[in-house]
């Protein structure tokens, strides 16, 4: 007789941005995760991380927003499932940071009134597709398989850096996002920037180092024959599509290529409606490239 399949049950942080400028995102991971049976059941009154400047400016107000994010999960059942790079970077460097150093954790205290939950492991989607749901199974659910996409993986700068702390797959190489498109039926593409930055949030005050630092990327994308890319992170995905057009303006090249969040390909594979996966959001239209890939 064939064991039972482990149910999975998370809580989930979505931040910020999958509430507002990356609804897709959030969207998308939870139509995913409904198809493949994995429950996720969002933390109450959590607040914002922080994100990527915080801990430049004051160091105790950024650690203390994550461990109170941390502290609001402690009474939710499961792992703590974070979908945004960001996001799950700054909660895995509070933890790392306050388990190394009692002196700051007890000042993370005072200022949250409350312990910190050190001990709830944090997971990007990734882990838990890859890991603990299993690339087979996902591989089962497939009711549309992506063949014939190629997709360019851009992992940025957080997924799995600093080295000591995200420890979600190798540091210099990572294979994870790989891995978890290519379980679904894309093709990837082996290219030399995936793990560039993109220029993060200088998008506003220094916005010509974006044009430069995403046009690059775009161009290694195409060259290497990438479809579209695939992105984790709601700022990289900004950069990448919603200034595309500037940086073809401001470089003579054409690229027009799709950025999809992670989860909108994977949920459009295991059949979820592309209706509810955020398409019309894209400042580059994917439509097209999916009717040509005979994918809607």
């Amino acid at each position: 007789m064939t064991p039972a399949k482990k149910l999975l049950s998370y809580s989930y942080y979505p931040g910020c941005s999958l509430h507002a400028s990356a609804k897709e995102y959030d969207e998308s991971t939870r139509g995913l995760f409904k198809a493949l049976g994995i429950g996720l059941q969002e933390v109450p009154d959590w607040l914002c991380c922080g994100a990527t400047p915080a801990h430049n400016v004051d160091e105790l107000l950024s650690l203390s927003l994550c461990a109170k994010n941390l502290s609001l999960a402690e009474g939710v059942e499961g792992d703590l499932a974070v979908a945004c790079a960001a996001c799950f970077s700054r909660l895995k460097v509070t933890q790392h940071h306050l388990a190394d150093n009692e002196t700051k954790r007890k000042q993370v205290e005072y200022a949250i009134d409350g312990t910190v939950n050190l001990a709830k492991p944090v997971k990007h989607l990734l882990e838990i597709l890859a890991k603990d749901f299993g690339l087979d199974r996902l591989t089962e659910a497939v009711q549309k398989p992506l063949a014939g996409l190629k997709v360019a993986c851009y992992y940025g700068c957080l997924l799995t850096r600093p080295p000591e702390v995200p420890q979600l797959d190798c540091v210099e190489a990572p294979t994870i996002m790989e891995r978890v498109i290519g379980a679904v039926g894309a093709e990837t593409v082996g290219w030399s920037h995936r793990m560039e930055c993109c220029g993060a949030n200088f998008t506003l005050s220094r916005p010509g180092v974006v044009l430069k630092l995403s046009g690059s990327i775009l161009d290694s994308a195409k060259a290497a024959g990438a479809d579209c890319l695939m992105v984790a992170c709601p700022l990289c995905h900004g950069n990448l599509d919603i200034r595309q057009k500037e940086i073809e303006e401001a470089t003579g090249q054409r690229f027009g290529m799709p950025v999809f969040y992670m989860t909108q390909l994977l949920a459009l594979a295991v059949g979820v409606a592309p209706g509810k996966l955020g398409f019309d959001s894209m400042i580059v239209n994917p439509l097209p490239l999916l009717r040509e890939k005979q994918l809607l």
